[in-house]
Formats: structure tokens, C-alpha cells, sequence
């Protein structure tokens, strides 16, 4: 396995995806990706680490809640929430396993396109979060 700065390649690759998702989508202004059980994996880059464990929490328990109220009422799984707000939007959405992607925006991102970015970088970098990989993702926020 082809290590760099202490992370296996396929490790470097998730985190600079995250990074690059915030750099390309207009409006998006940080991502964070979480664990099924509420920690930080990875977050974008220039998103203080305080911020990025808070935002975590945030989503980790938004997305429980709302995973609880759709098996509550028959709705099947939660793929995504969307919480608007005054100066932006907050969306959480299913990876796999019960991990997640949340993503700040401003209040004028495009929430069709913010929506439609995130879904295509689930569907194409989900896979990769595989248990090695959300371990060792873990192991380097812990450091």
C-alpha cells in the first residue's frame, strides 16, 4: 500500500475528493465526512478541526433522528437532509454503513446543483469508505 504524509493513497484520495468537492461546487463552503457512529473521518480543507467535530455531532445526530422517524413511519432509508437556514443550508447525506457526508453551503448555493454534486460524489467515492479506510481516517483525527 503506497503511503503519504502517514495515509495510504486510497486515504489521501478520499480526503483531497472532499477538499476538491468544496473547491468546485459554487457555494458549497465546507464538507465533512462522519462515521456511523458520530466521529469525524474527514473534513475540507481550511474547516477548523473544532468546527469540523461540532458539524459532526450536528449531522451524526440529525441523521439518527431522521434514519428513526422514516423506520417510524414506513418511509424506508433517509438519503438526505436538507436544513435550511438564513445565511446558508446544511445537507446531510447517507454513505454507506451509516456514515455520512454533510455539507455547509452559503444562502445562495443552488440547492439542486449542491444536492445533485453530492449524490454523484457518494455514488462515486462511497465505495471506498471501507472499514480499513474509515479506521485509519479515525486513527489520523485522533492523533
Amino acid at each position: 500500500m503506497h503511503m503519504t504524509n502517514g495515509l495510504s493513497e486510497n486515504a489521501e484520495n478520499f480526503t483531497w475528493l472532499i477538499s476538491n468537492f468544496v473547491k468546485d461546487v459554487p457555494g458549497v463552503e465546507h464538507a465533512v465526512v462522519v462515521s456511523s457512529d458520530g466521529l469525524l473521518l474527514t473534513s475540507s480543507r481550511d474547516f477548523p478541526e473544532e468546527h469540523a467535530e461540532q458539524l459532526s455531532a450536528i449531522a451524526s445526530g440529525l441523521q439518527s433522528l431522521a434514519e428513526g422517524g422514516a423506520r417510524l413511519f414506513g418511509k424506508g432509508e433517509c438519503e438526505q437532509l436538507i436544513v435550511r437556514m438564513r445565511r446558508g443550508h446544511l445537507f446531510v447525506m447517507s454513505i454507506s454503513d451509516g456514515s455520512c457526508l454533510a455539507v455547509l453551503t452559503s444562502a445562495d448555493a443552488e440547492m439542486k446543483i449542491v444536492a445533485y454534486q453530492m449524490t454523484l460524489l457518494v455514488e462515486n467515492a462511497g465505495h471506498v469508505l471501507t472499514p480499513q479506510l474509515r479506521s485509519e481516517l479515525r486513527e489520523v483525527i485522533a492523533r
